[in-house]
């Protein structure tokens, strides 16, 4: 099992989302964050100066079997790719294991719904 942590721009988290949803990604967490970059630069936008050097991004953790490792990767590089700096991070770790509260399976099992349990 692998963990992918994605770090990526707030205006691009939808498209992700969706993308990964279409990948047949289900879950996974998210929460926003704010991080320093090593551009230094200011921006101005309808006449207002924004310092650059305090970024706001979103940072999503997804825990997948590692089969579906490559796939997760590529989603989300193609859908929150713009071409420009501060695009964001990903970050893959291994997972020593995983278990699900509810019935106590462990592994990969607990990770998916299998078809008989699909609501």
């Amino acid at each position: 099992m692998k963990r992918v942590e994605a770090i990526i721009r707030k205006t691009k988290f939808e498209e992700v989302k969706a993308a990964l949803h279409k990948a047949e990604i289900d879950f996974f967490s998210y929460w926003d964050v704010r991080g320093i970059g090593k551009a230094r630069q200011g921006r101005v936008y309808r006449g207002v100066a924004y310092d650059t050097s305090s970024i706001e991004r979103i940072i999503l953790s997804i825990v997948i079997r590692d089969i579906n490792l490559k796939k997760t990767v590529d989603t989300i590089i193609e859908s929150a790719r713009t071409g420009e700096i501060g695009d964001g991070k990903i970050f893959v770790s291994n997972i020593e294991n995983s278990y699900r509260i509810r019935n106590a399976e462990s592994g990969d099992d607990a990770l998916y719904i299998k078809d008989e349990e699909k609501l």
